[in-house]
């Protein structure tokens, strides 16, 4: 995370941002979504395993969540100085369309959904799958959001864009 913070420094000039009412609005969603995942026990009686409590499932989950981290990583530093953690269009802003991106529009939460679930499957419990699906909810408000300000700054060339790349998954979604 400080890594990742660190970095912001060295972003672009903003010139324009989504309002704080849309911030907050998927940022609790997203909220909501971290703390399931992240303690399972606040369900109560939905706290149950869907997976064995096994050094396999565990070792698994932290595999696939080290990858959508690293994902996410490589995903941050190619977009370089336009990434912002709230939706924006930045001073000279520039469609980005190499590495991660050539494969989805939003590679950051691939990256970050694949953690989610790899974070899931090492605690094996319900809550935590329930909490990959409201954290893939939260990031489908706010990557939305980013295709209307993209569509806007750049016109025919996102809307192309957007029809050759999927959105989270490729060749899916």
């Amino acid at each position: 995370m400080a890594v990742w913070m660190l970095a912001a420094f060295w972003s672009r000039r903003t010139v324009r941002r989504e309002s704080l009412k849309r911030r907050m609005a998927y940022g609790a969603v997203l909220g909501l979504g971290f703390i399931l995942l992240f303690k399972p026990w606040s369900l109560g009686p939905l706290n149950v395993r869907f997976l064995p409590d096994t050094l396999t499932t565990a070792l698994t989950g932290l595999v696939i969540a080290a990858a959508g981290v690293g994902f996410a990583f490589w995903a941050r530093f190619t977009l370089g100085r336009n990434w912002s953690s709230a939706v924006t269009v930045k001073e000279d802003h520039r469609l980005i369309q190499r590495g991660p991106y050539r494969a989805v529009r939003h590679p950051i939460y691939s990256g970050f959904l694949l953690a989610a679930l790899g974070t899931a499957i090492g605690y094996g419990k319900l809550p935590c799958m329930i909490g990959v699906a409201i954290v893939f909810l939260g990031f489908r408000i706010k990557w939305r959001m980013e295709e209307r300000f993209m569509e806007e700054q750049f016109g025919a060339e996102y809307l192309e864009y957007r029809r050759e790349v999927r959105a989270i998954v490729p060749g899916l979604l």
